[in-house]
């Protein structure tokens, strides 16, 4: 079924569908509050970001500080929010870069075939053998070590499982009535893919994305943990676990906020993954 004659109620379908995932709903919630005040972090955070105080180096927190003070005496809460910023910055980015290259090349190599799919398909098959955090870490040392270099670097590199997932759904779709009427009546392979193949396939498209802003910040926290992501003093959650990690086990705190911070962005990511695969089945819909 093309989008022109999908069900005016089909929204209403899908959301009715999320709202029954709990956990999905919870954790929507979750991000929807953390960006807002990651993104707010100017007007609330209590301090500058690179505040440095000498006489409040690794203070455990208190009402002064709530999450403490680092080894230069700067303000944890603040940093974390700031850091917020940069992390969901480059998830959201190298999520979008990724999914749209993914679902450019599957799409070309299911609709076309032929020698195009083949070229493709082992063009991806290659890009999957690569490790990804090595072949990251040697870009990383040679890029900008920047949230917009960052976001390019990871959603070059992530874009081989959207590929995959999307080839096959055009597969299945490029088969259906309503491609064979498009065609019949005249209209051309970009306004076949993009007007009517494309939205058909946008359940497994949205899913992929949503997952892999979660990988982005994962693979990002990994790199800043190295000391190749962004580098200090601008804050992410992942060059925050760097600077701490040689008094991981006498400051916890100082591990222990950014973490949880990683820890809650990336699991509500995958709770609201799996909310939207289960909305977006249209079996499930069914049930």
């Amino acid at each position: 079924m093309s989008e022109q004659t999908r069900p005016r109620g089909q929204l209403g379908l899908v959301w009715a569908q999320l709202r029954r995932h709990r956990l999905a709903v919870a954790a929507a919630a979750a991000i929807a509050l953390v960006a807002a005040v990651c993104a707010l972090a100017p007007l609330i955070a209590p301090y500058e970001f690179d505040a440095i105080d000498l006489s409040a180096i690794r203070q455990p927190p208190s009402p002064g500080h709530w999450m403490g003070t680092d080894d230069l005496g700067r303000d944890l809460l603040t940093r974390v929010l700031y850091g917020g910023r940069v992390s969901i910055l480059i998830g959201v980015l190298s999520a979008i870069l990724g999914t749209g290259l993914g679902s450019g090349i599957g799409a070309l190599a299911a609709y076309f075939g032929g020698r195009l799919d083949g070229v493709l398909m082992r063009l991806t098959d290659v890009a999957y053998s690569i490790p990804t955090l090595p072949l990251l870490i040697v870009l990383a040392s040679y890029t900008q070590a920047d949230a917009v270099s960052m976001a390019l670097v990871i959603g070059l590199l992530s874009w081989m499982g959207t590929a995959r997932v999307v080839r096959g759904e055009v597969l299945s779709l490029k088969e259906l009535a309503f491609v064979e009427a498009a065609r019949s009546l005249g209209a051309g392979h970009a306004r076949i893919l993009v007007r009517h193949i494309l939205p058909n396939a946008v359940g497994p498209i949205v899913v992929g994305a949503t997952l892999a802003v979660g990988n982005a910040i994962i693979l990002e926290s990994s790199l800043s943990f190295l000391g190749l992501g962004v580098q200090p003093p601008t804050p992410t959650w992942g060059n925050m676990l760097m600077d701490a990690q040689a008094t991981m086990a006498s400051k916890p705190w100082l591990t222990v906020f950014p973490g949880l911070s990683i820890l809650l962005v990336v699991l509500s990511v995958n709770f609201v993954g799996d909310g939207l695969r289960d909305a977006l089945d249209p079996v499930g819909r069914k049930r």
